[in-house]
């Protein structure tokens, strides 16, 4: 069964850029945001951890973790920050997983269970499946999964938009409409009764539709 939100993610001991990690361990307290490629040396991966590396500063401000993962051993991605830095402008300043035994792409169901031998041996288009994005939260449990074709570089606005969503309303019985950003107003959520929501929101809501009542962010 494929992994999915609410469930706990799996735990591993692996060899990253920055060391060996325990990844459960690695999060502690945090959020974590896992992000797979199926190889190193890939075009739209180069300028997505690339991106990834000019806006760590915004998952930091948000208390989450980067870490990208890639079949390749460490080695090869050492090299390959060289590439990601010259063509980008930043090379990763977050770790990244030799995963080459490809034990934690099926842990996570990104690579079938039968996918064995070298790695590097293996094409990206053989590890079509790597084009993952998992959110984690300081529980462990999986807050949201994204799955991207090889030829679409990945959101990461998005990704951060999601976060300031899911950290707001870890927190508040509130729920967040489409399209929004940090700041804007939200939706009370419908196991809020309104004599709650009125001892929560004493000065009201706007209320369009009986079942959507809309109110300002919680410390907005």
């Amino acid at each position: 069964m494929a992994l999915t939100i609410g469930d706990t993610a799996p735990n591993f001991r692996a060899k990253t850029t920055e060391g060996e990690i325990d990844f459960h361990e690695w999060i502690g307290d945090s959020w974590a945001v896992l992000f797979s490629h199926p190889r190193d040396f890939t075009p739209v991966c180069t300028t997505e951890l690339g991106y990834m590396a000019s806006i760590k500063s915004d998952f930091d401000k948000r208390g989450v973790k980067i870490i990208a993962i890639s079949t390749d051993p460490t080695d090869n991605h050492d090299r390959w920050a060289e590439d990601i830095k010259s063509s980008q402008g930043t090379a990763p300043n977050y770790p990244i997983i030799g995963d080459t035994d490809h034990a934690v792409a099926k842990a996570y169901g990104m690579l079938p269970p039968d996918v064995e031998g070298d790695p590097t041996e293996r094409t990206p288009a053989q590890n079509a499946t790597l084009r993952n994005v998992f959110v984690i939260g300081p529980d462990k449990k999986i807050r949201l999964v994204l799955i991207y074709p090889m030829t679409t570089g990945r959101n990461f606005d998005e990704v951060l938009r999601v976060i300031d969503s899911l950290q707001l309303t870890a927190d508040h019985q509130v729920a967040t409409p489409a399209q929004w950003r940090q700041g804007e107003k939200v939706i009370i959520s419908g196991s809020v009764s309104n004599e709650q929501a009125r001892e929560r929101y004493p000065e009201g809501w706007e209320q369009p539709l009986p079942y959507l009542r809309i109110v300002d962010a919680p410390g907005s």
